[in-house]
């Protein structure tokens, strides 16, 4: 457990400077209970929930049932092992009822990142199935399946995630026409915009959307309500969003209005 700040080296005493010690502790730490920040902070429970009610309200932090974790954004992505430690249950429940979906797709094509390895995860393995992945970790995984074709998009890997970007992964993707792609995103804002904090994943996914017959969306409730700067798409290009039962109902039928269907497991 982090000891408190000591007072020699607390930030200056100004709202600002406090709120930003506040965002720098939560990047390091991934997620905290809110009822331990007063005591790290050195300030009373009113003071830290006027400072997390304006970083939210910035999009800065995400609030839940009792925690807080640094919101994703241009300069800042969690790490692999904090999404696959994150919000399990509800991810293993996004991921079955996405592979529910797959009906008579014969190509699939599966993003970068945690949820969608959890879908291929869950994909049926009796059956021939032919699976496009940037994500290495994902081609390695599946590859093992004697029934499926993995076939590994190239291009610069990225460190965070190990998913290939730049111009030889959309190239290739450019080539291709799977009958479903599983998209994840980093945020998704209320009016719709599908987000991700790298152009170059941008780009992957925008293609990914763009030559895909069906699109499925898979993400945990806290991707909702926030952009993480680069728009690569929009819920109406989508078939369905699939996440969990935690995301507001008021939030799923606005964004069930925008075109997709909307379902909360």
């Amino acid at each position: 457990m982090a000891s408190p700040i000591s007072p020699e080296s607390r930030p200056p005493g100004s709202a600002r400077s406090r709120r930003e010690a506040l965002i720098r502790y939560l990047r390091e730490r991934g997620e905290t209970e809110v009822a331990a920040l007063p005591e790290r902070f050195g300030v009373s429970v009113e003071t830290i929930r006027r400072d997390l009610r304006q970083l939210e309200e910035s999009g800065r932090i995400i609030r839940s049932y009792g925690r807080v974790t640094a919101a994703e954004s241009a300069a800042y992505e969690t790490t692999q092992a904090f999404r696959s430690s994150h919000n399990v249950a509800e991810k293993d429940r996004i991921a079955r009822a996405a592979a529910a979906c797959l009906g008579d797709a014969e190509t699939v094509f599966l993003d970068e990142g945690n949820q969608p390895l959890l879908v291929g995860r869950v994909l049926p393995a009796d059956r021939p199935l032919t699976v496009v992945t940037t994500s290495l970790p994902t081609a390695i995984e599946l590859a093992e399946r004697p029934r499926y074709t993995v076939i590994a998009v190239g291009g610069r890997v990225r460190p965070k995630t190990l998913g290939a970007v730049d111009h030889w992964a959309t190239t290739m993707l450019e080539r291709m026409e799977p009958d479903l792609a599983f998209i994840g995103a980093n945020g998704v804002t209320d009016d719709g915009w599908l987000t991700t904090p790298d152009p170059a994943v941008a780009a992957v996914k925008e293609t990914a959307l763009a030559v895909a017959r069906r699109a499925i969306f898979v993400g945990n409730h806290t991707k909702f309500g926030h952009s993480t700067f680069v728009r690569f798409g929009h819920v109406r290009s989508l078939e369905r969003i699939i996440t969990g039962r935690e995301l507001r109902s008021t939030t799923a039928r606005r964004l069930g209005g925008l075109g997709p269907q909307v379902e909360r497991v």
